[in-house]
């Protein structure tokens, strides 16, 4: 299938042109959505609490059916050139001694040669770059209430600048301010996976490049990524942990500590991760976690990407599926003037896939985060497996959750 070309007529003649929409978060489902919505004919502002587009970050895949939203964006030529092309993961025991090594495909449900892998900052500069001179962006700003009237939707900013838009869009993560403001507080429809997790940034002192390298005990895992040979690498540190800790979200230093004391070992490169956590000045640490909402929408409002059904990382598949939802959001509201109906059809077609990609992560152990003893050696084994050849070169039934919906056409 072609791609639409930025000089394109919009998909809709029917699309109100001036029909106002504001949208918040500039992360991956904000400018894919803002892309559309302008391709639509829609006057698109995107407001971000950041100074700037944030650069760099982790890699992320773009796989299955995101590749042809991508595609018809016309982004492939800059994401092929920022594919970071990791060729082997490589696991060790709990002593340090050395499972198996794979082509990451074999245990990430990839397509080999098709999927793309690009950092996460790389994706977003490839999405703002399409809307530079076209939609209006508000950064170092957020919103600070919302008055929904039923005509419009009355905004005021962090700023004290007051707006009123036709729409307002919450693509702003997984702890979505616009989902507090319009649903209430996270934790309804907050589901904790019960893991905890910091990835920083350390020193490239172990040889690694394009690879990745990941020890793992039950319920625990550490992991290096390397990209370029002269860049540092990121490292993960990921553990089991009953309760949420909330006493450690606002302290750095019961963070470092709760991390420290969960990874006492002296094997593999254990001690140098946890130097270089104690260290770093970009840690970021989280629980690993989902959004399951009763509804994405209300009245003028909706909510898109993490905010509407944050995956979590341990499905690999957050980008993904923001890229497909931002696409079919921004296509439903110029096939349908009335906004409620635009609405309910993009939950109906999206909705499914969202919760197929969400189960990736709740199916037990994963190959990253092994559970208990008996998950971590059957993982192990199928390790063992791929490397002398007996796994498939792909995901199998995985690969088929990337691509489990009808993408529709909307040109």
């Amino acid at each position: 299938m072609s791609a639409l070309s930025p000089s394109a007529s919009p998909a809709s003649a029917s699309s109100p042109a001036a029909r106002r929409v504001l949208v918040s978060g500039a992360s991956i489902a904000g400018p894919a959505l803002a892309y559309w919505l302008d391709r639509h004919g829609f006057e698109v502002t995107v407001v971000e609490k950041a100074p700037t587009v944030r650069g760099g970050g982790y890699a992320i895949d773009i796989r299955g059916v995101a590749r042809e939203v991508a595609d018809r964006m016309g982004i492939m030529p800059a994401l092929r050139a920022a594919h970071v092309d990791s060729r082997r993961l490589s696991f060790v025991d709990a002593a340090g001694e050395p499972i198996g090594s794979v082509r990451p495909e074999q245990v990430t449900g990839g397509a080999a040669g098709l999927d793309l892998e690009v950092r996460r900052g790389d994706l977003a500069t490839a999405l703002t770059d399409l809307l530079e001179g076209r939609v209006e962006f508000l950064f170092n700003d957020s919103i600070a209430t919302l008055d929904d009237d039923g005509d419009a939707v009355h905004v005021e900013f962090d700023s004290g600048t007051l707006r009123t838009f036709d729409l307002v869009i919450g693509a702003d993560g997984l702890h979505s301010n616009t989902r507090r403001l319009v649903f209430g507080p996270e934790e309804p429809f907050h589901r904790y996976l019960g893991h905890v997790f910091a990835g920083f940034t350390l020193p490239n002192e172990f040889g690694l490049v394009r690879e990745g390298a990941i020890w793992n005990e039950p319920g625990r895992g550490a992991a290096l990524y390397a990209h370029e040979p002269d860049e540092d690498l990121h490292g993960f540190l990921v553990f089991r942990n009953e309760e949420v800790p909330f006493t450690a979200f606002r302290n750095p230093g019961a963070q470092r500590a709760l991390v420290r004391e969960r990874f006492p070992e002296r094997s593999w490169h254990l001690p140098r991760m946890v130097e270089g956590m104690e260290k770093a000045d970009d840690l970021f640490f989280d629980i690993v976690s989902q959004i399951h909402l009763y509804t994405w929408s209300h009245g003028r409002v909706a909510l898109a990407g993490d905010a509407a059904h944050a995956t979590s990382f341990l499905s690999g598949q957050g980008s993904s599926v923001a890229l497909v939802g931002a696409y079919v959001l921004a296509g439903e509201l110029a096939r349908h003037s009335d906004h409620e109906v635009a609405f309910a059809e993009y939950e109906r077609i999206v909705r499914p896939f969202a919760e197929r990609n969400q189960a990736l992560a709740t199916g037990g152990g994963t190959v990253v985060v092994p559970g208990t003893r008996e998950e971590l050696d059957a993982r192990n084994a199928m390790l063992r497996a791929a490397a002398a050849g007996g796994a498939p070169e792909d995901g199998g039934a995985t690969h088929g959750v990337h691509s489990a919906i009808d993408l529709p056409r909307y040109e």
